[in-house]
């Protein structure tokens, strides 16, 4: 069987969601201010426990149009992500909503020991 990069085996494996995750964030009803805390406080704890995968869900955009709080949470998961602190980072599939896959480091097994 071929060795595929990351990436495209992620493309191969498809979209994660809801059911695939170990736990549920759901930030649908919380206000900007609530959601940013919450979402510093699930990678503040990860960063001392074991690897678990989240998913983040967001409230859709209001009808005819709005601020959703997708942008300012997908910054912090990108930095998160950027300082190894999120494996695997992707969007819901469509079907879930709006929000995100999270695969949270946790952890190193060196330092946990």
């Amino acid at each position: 069987m071929p060795h595929f990069e990351d990436f495209y085996a992620n493309k191969l494996r498809g979209s994660l969601g809801v059911t695939d995750a170990e736990s549920v964030l759901d930030l649908r009803e919380a206000n900007r201010a609530t959601a940013e805390a919450s979402i510093g406080d699930m990678l503040e704890r990860s960063r001392f426990a074991k690897g678990k995968t989240v998913a983040v869900r967001l409230a859709a955009p209001p009808e005819g149009g709005g601020e959703t709080l997708f942008q300012p949470v997908g910054r912090l998961l990108l930095d998160a992500k950027r300082r190894g602190w999120i494996e695997r980072l992707q969007t819901l599939p469509a079907g879930d909503g709006l929000g995100f896959y999270v695969a949270l480091a946790g952890k190193p097994a060196r330092e946990r020991d």
